[in-house]
This record gives C-alpha cells, structure tokens and sequence, in this order.
C-alpha cells in the first residue's frame, strides 16, 4: 500500500491529471487502507476476529511466540524482550525505504519522464486505419514538414471558451484525464497529424506520452514575453529546453504588446528565436497584429492568426465590436464576452492575402460554433496555408478525413501556397 501511495502521492501536480479514483489531498483509499492494516498488526485478529470460531486445538497453534533455545527463569521477559528487539529492527530497516519512497515522490511531481502507473501499464487504442479516406496533406514551415491539420492545446488544458456556461471547463478535464489524453495523441499520430500546439504549462503531459511511446509528434509553443521578470525572453528559453520544435508569441502577447506600441518586444523575441535555430511566429486575434508588424519589417517564420467567419447566433454584435477585445470581460453586456474571436474576418482575409509566409488560422470554429464542414473550408479559402484545431479523441479521424477530403476538391482559394 505504501508503495502504490508513493508511486503517485496525492499532493502534487503529477496526481492531478489521472482519472484513478477521485482527486484527494494527502488521504487517498491507499492511506486509508494503511491506517487500517496498521490497527490489525497493532491488535491481533485472532482476539478480536472470525478465529474466535475455529477450534480452539487449531486457534491455539496459531502465532505462537518463538523461545529461544536457552530459556531462563523468567519466559514471560524474554519474550517482551525479542518483540521489542523485532519491532525496533523493522523500524529501522523501514527508515530507508520511507526515505527514498519520499525523495522519489518529490521527484516524481517535478519530473516529465514515464512512470510505473503511467508508463508500463497505460493500453492505447489502436485506429483502423481504413477509416482514414486518404493521408493528410502536408505543407512548409521553414524546412519542417508538418500536416496541414495541427492539433490544439485549449483541450488538453482544459480551456472550453464556452461563453457562460460555467461547468464546461470541468466538464472538459473531467474527460479528458492523463490517459484520455495520451490516447488521443495515439490516435493523432496515427492518422497522420505530426505537429501539436502546446503552452509551457501542458507540455509536462505531452512529453510523457512522446517518451512512454516514441512518439515523433513535433511541438509548436505558445509563449508569452515576461514582462514582470528580470529576462523578457525566460518563456522561450524554458520552451528549448523542453525541446520545442517552433515556437510564437501567444496571440494574447502580440495583441497587448501590438495594442501598447511595444513593437520592440515582438521584434527581439522573434529574432532570438531565429538566432536559436527555431522557426519563429507571431500569434495574434487583432490582425492589427498583422498588419503592425508587417509595417515595422519584422519577419517571422509563420502567423499564427485566428481565422473564422462571423455568421453563428452567439457571435458579437458587429456594432459592439472593438480591436484588442477579445478577451475582454467588461461589466458592459454590449463588449465582447468569450464568444468571438476574428473581429473583422474580411479585414483578415484582406491583410493575409499580402503576406508572403506561412498563415497558421487558428479558433476556426470559433471555439465550436460553427461546423467543421464550413469552418475548415472558410479558414483554406480564406488564405490560411494550416489550421489549428482543438480535438478530443472521437474527432480526430473525422477531422482528417474532412480536412483531406476539402483540400483535394476544388477551393475558391486566391492566396498562393506558401508552404
């Protein structure tokens, strides 16, 4: 019991994001089930239990006390004596063990690495890959060949930008347990998708599954400049040393830095990131963004710009609408609450349709608002040469097939390839 306790003690982050039994805070069923057996070692069964029924000839041969061969005057002290001399040898020999169970659960909620619950035991499913209708198509970023269907993070945190529907981000991470997740990996890898977007914060999780199965699946970051440390470039040195294949400024971070005039900031962590051997992007929802950084001569790798049409009943009022508010959460009813995210998609479809690299769209289904079918479809036509998609397990073959199945008909599609 002690052993399963500390293989995943309940007081770290490594326990949070396993459906076992529950979450729990220090008391879990396996303490429970200590304390208990604790109390039976303490006080025999044999005085209290079912042996009270069992013929006394029997219950009388049942945990007699050794003797040792020389017996002295006394029977009753020695045998006082050798259990005190047994309890205390089990004591200390318990000591180490105790002592590396600890060291080792430490280290077990700070580490990444494959574990003995999450790495030798976890069964993944397996897709028929005749369901899939056709391979996924591919494209460039920089010399990384990557599918034109990217995978998204908000799923995996737990993000469900569902308006004010309060119990849908628990009910995300309720379904969408450590396991959950690493089969839906599985299955992405399978079908195809080889490139998943992650934040520093998820990628503990994804990192497990690449070194339990591994998996080759290649990470794009989202990463905020820090503007409250001592190092403004901190998030994307920690990003390299988790080993990010690309990595951009969070779409958050271009729309406060683009909205503040800090231009510079988005510059220098753009260029460092090149300087580094990574490609580098600029993430944005305002395509003021875009259009400020294509102005100032900053060259990026990519754009990573959210690309979706307006025609769904939950989507702001046009009249209402303001740059830079996306995230807003104004006690005015009449500003933008969590429920769109391209302000003025023909304004984005104007910008993108100039620029000369890779465009990743991003929330083109405006956070499940609008169908695949016309989400997908929208966001190629529209210029994005990639789209980036938040998927749970059941998704992902469909998501491919649809995404494959619209890249070979014919698109109304006047913005080149750039990739």
């Amino acid at each position: 019991m002690a052993l399963y306790y500390f293989a995943y003690p309940p007081f770290g982050s490594a326990y949070s994001g396993l459906n076992l039994d529950g979450h729990y805070w220090i008391i879990n069923n396996q303490l429970i089930e200590i304390i208990a057996l604790s109390i039976i070692l303490k006080f025999p069964l044999r005085e209290f239990g079912l042996l009270k029924f069992i013929p006394f000839k029997f219950a009388n041969k049942v945990d007699k006390p050794e003797m040792p061969e020389e017996v002295t005057s006394n029977p009753e002290e020695v045998s006082v004596n050798m259990t005190r001399r047994r309890e205390l040898l089990k004591g200390l020999a318990a000591l180490p063990l105790f002592g590396g169970m600890l060291i080792g659960a430490v280290a077990r909620a700070k580490s990444m690495n494959p574990d003995a619950l999450s790495g030798s035991t976890i069964a993944l499913k397996k897709i028929d890959l005749t369901d899939l209708k056709g391979e996924l198509p591919r494209g460039k970023i920089a010399d990384l060949e990557i599918g034109r269907l990217i995978m998204g993070n908000n799923l995996v945190t737990g993000v469900a930008h569902a308006r004010d529907l309060h119990y849908a981000r628990q009910l995300v991470r309720q379904y969408n347990t450590e396991e959950k997740l690493f089969e839906t990996f599985s299955i992405a890898d399978q079908a195809g998708i080889n490139m998943t977007t992650m934040g520093l914060g998820s990628f503990r999780c994804f990192d497990r599954y690449k070194k339990i199965t591994g998996s080759k699946m290649m990470t794009n970051f989202q990463i905020n400049v820090d503007l409250k440390g001592n190092d403004r470039l901190s998030f994307f040195k920690q990003a390299m040393d988790y080993g990010a294949t690309m990595m951009y400024v969070h779409g958050s971070s271009g729309d406060s830095l683009t909205e503040n005039g800090q231009l510079d900031l988005i510059r220098e962590a753009v260029e460092y990131v090149q300087s580094q051997g990574y490609p580098a992007g600029i993430g944005g929802h305002s395509i003021q963004v875009v259009i400020a950084c294509e102005k100032a001569g900053i060259k990026p790798d990519y754009y990573f710009k959210s690309m979706h049409q307006d025609n769904y009943w939950s989507a702001h009022p046009r009249e209402f609408r303001q740059e830079f508010e996306v995230a807003g959460k104004s006690p005015d009813h009449n500003h933008s609450h969590d429920n769109i995210w391209d302000i003025f998609p023909e304004q984005t479809v104007e910008v993108i349709s100039k620029v000369n690299v890779p465009v990743i769209g991003f929330k083109v289904l405006a956070a499940g608002a609008i169908t695949p079918e016309d989400g997908f479809r929208y966001a190629f036509e529209s210029g994005a040469d990639f789209i980036c998609v938040g998927m749970f397990d059941y998704q992902v073959v469909e998501d491919v097939n649809l995404v494959t199945e619209i890249l070979n008909s014919d698109l109304n599609r006047s913005r080149p390839w750039y990739s």
